[in-house]
């Protein structure tokens, strides 16, 4: 087996473990500070253009260092310390990335591009009829949302689900299994009828 792929699979399971864990408010005060900063983020970029609110959020964060600075500096002329720069440690920090994760993270991108292409066009050449004609579907139900709404909306939405369907599918999970058994049966049956009247659409027998 390819030791890259062995550290990729490893930092894979690492991010997907600490979003399920972001996702099922583990730790309230961590969920909530990267839910609210998301949320406070896509409303501000309801309000301003993109570039308003990176300079605002710029100029925010500025205003904090610059006034700790001063206030840690002040400190240690009264105190008469000598602590040094207040964010030192920051600065000494190694920030470059090496040619390892930057090869380590094209590689993970790639995977997933390459996979993605593969089923773009596997949809839009119809290799299946049936998914082809689902995808199409979709498509045509995501022109009436986007008249509905717009990509921020649609954002907040998502991320509004993100934070909120997964703690209520953990607390529900009996009843929302047997309401999606019900509609999964109901559809399959439907897709089976559409199969038996298109000719060409019925599945091979594997």
């Amino acid at each position: 087996c390819n030791p890259l792929l062995k550290i990729l699979c490893i930092d894979c399971t690492l991010h997907k473990v600490k979003s399920i864990d972001l996702l099922y408010w583990r730790d309230i005060k961590q969920t909530g500070i990267v839910f609210g900063s998301v949320l406070l983020l896509l409303f501000s970029l309801t309000q301003f253009s993109v570039v308003s609110v990176i300079a605002y959020l710029a100029l925010a964060a500025l205003s904090a260092t610059i006034s700790f600075r001063i206030y840690k500096s002040v400190l240690q002329a009264v105190q008469k310390t000598d602590e040094g720069h207040p964010f030192k440690a920051y600065l000494d920090m190694d920030t470059n990335l090496s040619e390892e994760q930057i090869q380590k993270y094209a590689d993970s991108a790639l995977v997933y591009v390459n996979s993605t292409v593969k089923e773009l066009r596997r949809l839009f050449l119809v290799h299946d009829l049936v998914d082809s004609l689902k995808f199409a579907v979709l498509m045509w139900l995501l022109t009436y949302v986007g008249a509905l709404f717009n990509g921020l909306t649609l954002l907040i939405m998502a991320v509004v689900s993100m934070f909120t369907l997964p703690v209520v599918y953990e607390k529900y999970q009996a009843q929302i299994d047997q309401y999606l058994g019900l509609v999964r049966t109901h559809v399959n049956s439907v897709v089976g009828k559409i199969q038996a009247k298109i000719p060409g659409a019925k599945r091979k027998t594997e």
